[in-house]
């Protein structure tokens, strides 16, 4: 018989960063619904309906505005959240920035929001969250990279860059923290479909193509994520570090 237990993350406190949309509202609400109290940030102000909603699910939570890029942001988040909640047991680094554009079209300032947010802004926030969980002896950060830092897709030259080194940073972190009880994993999502996605790739063509390169034929939904981050933030995970789950309907499965 499964112990469900294994399972349990109620009661547990959990930051998500990029949550005002897309994958990490879903997650929110999903661990949320799994009965953790949840501190919530966005660069933007756009936190108020993933507060609303994770309140009436009947956990707590807080919002913080929050650029993950900048060090001062990210030390009064992680200051408000052991504030308010004495502790942080598990962090999604998910905020994130994606533009598709050919590398020689790129100026400096886009590879820099880009390099900065989705790999510097996971560094800072696994290296602030990581030394309160260190003071804790335990931990789970769950890194959601993607399958474009896994091989080249058209037009994703440095998203892909910042996408495999979160993979390497993963892992990095994984070595250098098992010591503490501390379990660093990343989730590589394929196509998702987000607002950020919709926006980025509004021709139905280009669309029409990739679903026809996955073997589901078909994107996958944000709240789809959540059994993964749920196995992957609870007990049931605790021998598992420094490990990479594709979550593609089989794309990779092609190459």
């Amino acid at each position: 018989m499964i112990n469900t237990d294994l399972f349990n993350i109620k009661s547990k406190v959990a930051l998500v960063t990029g949550a005002s949309r897309g994958i990490g509202k879903a997650v929110a609400i999903g661990l949320a619904k799994a009965g953790a109290n949840l501190i919530v940030c966005s660069h933007t102000s756009r936190l108020d309906d993933t507060v609303h909603i994770v309140k009436k699910i009947g956990v707590e939570i807080l919002g913080v505005k929050a650029d993950v890029s900048k060090e001062s942001d990210v030390y009064q988040l992680v200051k408000q959240s052991i504030d308010s909640f004495g502790r942080i047991d598990i962090l999604v680094n998910n905020a994130g920035v994606y533009i598709n554009k050919d590398v020689k079209d790129f100026s400096e300032e886009e590879w820099d929001l880009i390099i900065d947010t989705n790999l510097k802004g996971y560094f800072l926030c696994a290296r602030t969250v990581g030394r309160e969980m260190i003071k804790q002896k335990s931990g789970k950060i769950i890194n959601i990279t993607s399958i474009a830092g896994l091989g080249a897709m058209p037009n994703t030259a440095v998203y892909a860059a910042s996408k495999a080194g979160i993979i390497g940073l993963t892992k990095g972190l994984a070595v250098d923290w098992a010591k503490y009880n501390i379990n660093v994993n990343a989730v590589a999502p394929g196509d998702v479909a987000t607002e950020v996605t919709k926006e980025q790739h509004p021709d139905h063509e280009y669309m029409a193509r990739v679903l026809n390169s996955i073997p589901m034929h078909r994107s996958a939904m944000p709240d789809e994520l959540v059994g993964t981050i749920i196995f992957l933030a609870s007990r049931a995970s605790d021998y598992i570090t420094g490990s990479l789950i594709v979550y593609d309907g089989g794309w990779t499965a092609m190459i």
